[in-house]
């Protein structure tokens, strides 16, 4: 069981239709962002409990619970199978974005939003040395982890692997590429490898990569952040499918 804190974030789960269990609002507490978790948990039959504040206050992991706390339901992983088939009822080029050690939360669940929004059909993650699906990465997604499927596996490399034999190109993401992403051919079923900011892609997966991209920098920063980058990425795949 996850745990959520805040007024926002637990409005935004609600909104997002997250598995919510229970939400305890503190006694007293008022307000609109209030009156709006309460209607949607009578809407959508979540247990509402008001309770002393003093019991949030000792629940609390982040000192800032607002007087509303969620216990949200362990978020489930997808299958691989389920990815293909979601582009295949879709009858759409599949779009995966495979990522490689990515630890921090607010990073996973910002591509997973992003994602989302591109039309991406699944997100894959290795089951070690990587952030998992939990509560922080529900909350930076926006909810958008209730409508895409991730899939944790692990050996990524194997699993790219099986998407190539499917029929998918491996585009990665690396600074030192010699082509710039707005120069390659991103139409076609696409697996979009990004890699950690410390360490990018690990070599092996990096040589599975059918070919290499970069996003040029103009500026005296040398990269991006993780998510800004898929973010890049993900939409000037959307730009030139729309050409198509």
């Amino acid at each position: 069981m996850e745990q959520l804190e805040g007024r926002n974030p637990v409005l935004e789960a609600l909104q997002a239709g997250l598995d919510i269990r229970k939400v305890l609002v503190a006694k007293g507490t008022q307000g609109e962002a209030i009156r709006r978790i309460v209607e949607l948990c009578q809407e959508r039959q979540v247990n509402l409990q008001w309770v002393e504040r003093s019991l949030l206050d000792r629940r609390s992991q982040t000192a800032r619970h607002q007087g509303v706390m969620a216990e949200l339901a362990a978020i489930g992983y997808a299958s691989l199978d389920e990815v293909l088939r979601r582009a295949a009822s879709a009858q759409e080029d599949l779009l995966v974005v495979v990522l490689d050690e990515i630890e921090d939360p607010q990073n996973l669940g910002s591509i997973i939003r992003s994602a989302e929004a591109a039309g991406a059909h699944g997100v894959i993650i290795p089951r070690h040395r990587a952030a998992g699906l939990t509560a922080a990465v529900a909350r930076a997604s926006a909810g958008a982890v209730a409508h895409l499927p991730v899939v944790q596996v692990t050996n990524l490399v194997q699993c790219v692997k099986t998407l190539q034999k499917e029929g998918a190109w491996v585009v990665g993401a690396d600074a030192a590429a010699e082509q710039v992403v707005y120069q390659a051919n991103l139409s076609g079923p696409l697996v979009v490898v990004l890699g950690s900011e410390g360490k990018g892609i690990s070599r092996l997966l990096r040589e599975h990569c059918d070919f290499l991209v970069r996003i040029p920098m103009r500026g005296k920063v040398g990269s991006l952040n993780v998510s800004v980058s898929a973010g890049i990425m993900l939409y000037e795949i959307v730009r030139q499918r729309q050409a198509e």
